[in-house]
């Protein structure tokens, strides 16, 4: 049965029970926190691959990937609150449709972790490698900073900053809070002084043809952008600290992505008005797809004259209107401020990892500690080698779509739980109730199939194929020993619930 095999809530719980915490945050410092864990990767690096899909479109599908993202963060708020305890998605999944589906969504995850830790290298190299080239004006062969996909062989650098996150994950370095909060810092002051000095400049006419790619082209680019918004879940795993969470968490959420939204717009703005945003097409006029060979040969033929070729759009862009130099340093911040997202990404992917072989639907020794450094550094090793292969190969783009088909397909799960919940179990306490249920959890679930489906198709390909040996090794490995099927329910002590490391989660993905 589908929907068999479901882990306790009662069983979870009694582990939340043992860890609760302070209510002290309200709407304004959940809303800084909400501002904070977004703001980062996806508008540093995907701008460009925006651009390719739908010109001065993206502006649009900024729109549309937020509102999504607070449809879907309003359900997620709701399962957070009520179940504040580790392996999101995953745990919730677990509690309310069952191990199997749960074994899906935590298989997603995987894609949605991983796989974004191999999008921010990425993003991290070609920021790196215009650095070196402005600064000490050392130019790196194509071949060694782009993957074969990408008109190069191999992405070095963006492979090195992977195996140095890994290292550092593996001897549980401590990020204090001051660190994270001076880089995020880093990255808000950044795009701000690129908003402050574009557009006073913009020229109108650089937004016509507004869609060269149609609606289409828009639906595709908000899809890839989802990824500019990934770390808005942050607030809504903030409930359990949060005052009057029914007032405050609304606040928060939709506070801090409408923030967000309206800075990305800004940030947007700037680059189409004042460099243009349309799209190279090719010799025969047809669209070519970001991250291909097509367009790297194409953008060699117009020395890279135009935003949808650069590495590192928003220096390009400023570089281009005569800010060389703050150019430098938008680059500069995004250099320092990236590999921590990356740290950020690689440890949510053992946490997940950590919480699955815990419930034995992974092997054990995923969940093996080192006796010095008391990290779980078989699965933080395991996860580095995969995101660096990852970094290696891969251009940014196909990167981060495949992400966002991992994390749509937990996200709609997640709104499912809350609708199913609700029915099932309508008299359990929820410190934090979504409003207007019936049209929110809805509203996300099909806001989600629609940026899934807007995929191009060779990520939804990907997507498929990663499910199908997901479900082979549900059942030929994870099905015999899960612990709920051979009915072990555990409550596990206070802080067992995370890895054993001292490296916490760092927002700005």
């Amino acid at each position: 049965m589908i929907f068999g095999r479901v882990k306790p809530l009662d069983a979870i719980l009694a582990t939340a029970e043992k860890k609760s915490l302070h209510r002290s945050l309200g709407a304004f410092q959940l809303t800084m926190l909400g501002i904070g864990a977004v703001i980062g990767t996806g508008i540093f690096v995907l701008t460009a691959e925006a651009a390719q899909k739908a010109g001065p479109g993206m502006m649009l599908s900024f729109v549309i990937a937020g509102f999504v993202c607070a449809v879907a963060a309003l359900c997620y708020a709701e399962m957070a609150a009520m179940v504040p305890v580790s392996g999101s998605a995953y745990t919730y999944s677990y509690a309310v449709m069952g191990e199997l589906i749960a074994w899906m969504v935590g298989w997603a995850l995987i894609l949605e972790y991983a796989i974004a830790a191999g999008a921010v290298s990425v993003g991290w190299s070609g920021y790196f490698i215009g650095w070196l080239n402005t600064s000490f004006g050392i130019k790196v062969p194509l071949d060694l900073v782009r993957g074969p996909f990408d008109g190069g062989m191999i992405n070095l650098p963006a492979m090195l900053i992977a195996a140095l996150v890994t290292a550092l994950l593996v001897k549980g370095t401590k990020e204090s809070a001051t660190v994270n909060a001076v880089l995020v810092g880093v990255k808000i002051l950044a795009l701000t002084l690129f908003v402050a000095l574009t557009i006073p400049v913009i020229k109108t006419g650089q937004f016509t043809p507004f869609a060269p790619l149609g609606f289409a082209g828009i639906s595709g680019a908000a899809a890839s952008i989802f990824f500019a918004y990934v770390g808005f879940d942050a607030v809504s795993t903030a409930a359990e600290e949060t005052k009057n969470p029914q007032r405050n968490m609304p606040i928060g959420l939709i506070g801090s992505l409408a923030i967000c939204t309206i800075f990305y717009l800004l940030v947007a703005a700037g680059v189409i008005g004042t460099v243009g945003a349309q799209p190279v097409f090719g010799s025969a006029g047809e669209a070519l797809s970001p991250g291909t060979p097509a367009l790297s040969q194409a953008c060699t033929a117009i020395q890279e004259a135009a935003v949808v070729c650069s590495k590192e759009a928003l220096a390009w862009t400023l570089k281009s209107i005569g800010y060389p130099f703050v150019g430098w340093l938008v680059g500069a911040a995004a250099i320092i401020a990236l590999p921590s997202v990356i740290l950020m990404m690689m440890f949510g992917q053992t946490r997940i990892f950590f919480v699955m072989s815990r419930d034995g639907l992974l092997p054990e020794l995923f969940s093996r500690v080192h006796p010095r450094f008391h990290t779980p550094h078989v699965i933080t090793i395991l996860t580095g080698i995969f995101v660096t292969l990852f970094a290696a190969f891969f251009p940014v783009g196909l990167l981060a779509d495949v992400s966002n088909a991992g994390t749509l397909f937990a996200f709609a799960a997640v709104s499912i739980a809350v609708l199913v919940l609700r029915s099932t179990d309508a008299g359990r306490l929820r410190p934090f109730r979504t409003p207007a249920i019936m049209m929110t959890a809805p509203l996300s679930i099909i806001g989600c199939a629609y940026l899934f489906y807007s995929l191009d198709a060779k990520t939804k390909l990907i997507f498929v194929a990663w499910a199908a040996i997901g479900l082979l090794v549900y059942f030929t490995y994870s099905r015999a020993r899960s612990h709920v099927g051979r009915g072990t329910i555990e409550v596990h002590e206070a802080d067992s619930d995370l890895p054993p490391s001292s490296v916490p989660p760092i927002p700005g993905a």
